[in-house]
């Protein structure tokens, strides 16, 4: 077994071969991909398993998505979070909206390469949206206010569960007084509490009900 699948079995022993088979297929698609196309900095490439596929894969730690479900990835970039949660949730809907089309092209190449069946993207800014979902999931793409401006009005009410519907953010650092700001119910998981390496001392995913 490759390292970068010793690395995601150790900490999600309950995935079965297939995920971690998938994942790696993801993970040379889009380094292949990212040759051509900057998804991820191009300077931590090295390090795609502990920086974007765990780092993704955190949110698996806090949250199960059931199935038929839909989940909102927006700002997706190269795909994360989305597509190493639709991984691990394969009966769980997942869209990756990106405004910037040549990712979104790109991400759907991968997507196809790969053979994932529960995903779907989408080239548009996320309040143009028309549709709504159980959840929406992001990696820091700007600050909480805006994130709340355009998540609007996108989110179902009344699912509940340990995590009810909501937004669920990676994020890194320092962000009580932005929490603070948006006057809305949240909870915060420190990623150090499930993940050894130096890289998650201070990430942290956010739950919060819009």
């Amino acid at each position: 077994m490759s390292e970068g699948k010793q690395l995601i079995a150790k900490y999600f022993p309950d995935f079965t071969e297939a995920q971690l088979n998938l994942l790696e297929s993801y993970v040379n698609a889009l380094l292949e991909t990212n040759k051509v196309i900057n998804l991820i900095s191009r300077k931590n490439q090295e390090e795609v398993w502990v920086n974007h596929i765990l780092h993704s894969l955190s949110i698996v730690k806090m949250v199960k998505f059931l199935p038929n479900q839909y989940v909102l990835d927006f700002g997706t970039g190269g795909g994360l979070p989305g597509i190493p949660l639709a991984i691990a949730f394969p009966e769980t809907n997942f869209l990756l909206v990106d405004s910037i089309g040549k990712k979104v092209n790109a991400v759907e190449g991968i997507i196809q390469r790969i053979g994932l069946k529960n995903v779907k993207t989408k080239h548009t800014r996320v309040e143009d949206l028309s549709m709504k979902f159980d959840y929406a999931v992001s990696r820091a793409v700007t600050s909480l206010s805006t994130m709340n401006d355009w998540v609007k009005g996108k989110l179902k009410k009344g699912i509940g569960g340990d995590v009810p519907n909501g937004l669920i953010y990676i994020k890194g650092g320092d962000f009580d007084q932005e929490l603070q700001d948006l006057k809305r119910p949240y909870r915060i998981w420190e990623m150090s509490e499930w993940f050894e390496p130096e890289f998650f001392e201070t990430k942290k995913v956010v739950w919060i009900d819009l």
